[in-house]
């Protein structure tokens, strides 16, 4: 294993026990944080779709899309929207 994966695994390491242990300390602050990013998400993907209604172009929105929108927020709507662009 080279010095770069060893880093890596390391850094990605403090950073999962950093995410769970904010999780644990306030879990009712990381619960609103994804139910203002599935919000926030869901409303984007509707206004996309309604302007892209002219365009012919259509994000579903199902449950694999507002899990992305709740997790990522705009940029996971950003990435939906690239994924639709490239994959259609």
């Amino acid at each position: 294993m080279s010095a770069w994966q060893v880093i890596g695994m390391l850094v990605g390491s403090v950073v999962l026990i950093y995410m769970i242990a904010q999780l644990l300390r306030a879990p009712g602050q990381a619960l609103m944080g994804v139910l203002r990013g599935l919000i926030v998400g869901v409303v984007a993907l509707f206004v996309i779709n309604l302007i892209g209604a002219s365009f012919g172009f259509h994000i579903a929105i199902n449950p694999f899309t507002a899990a992305t929108t709740a997790l990522l927020g705009l940029p996971g709507v950003a990435a939906l929207v690239v994924i639709n662009v490239w994959m259609v």
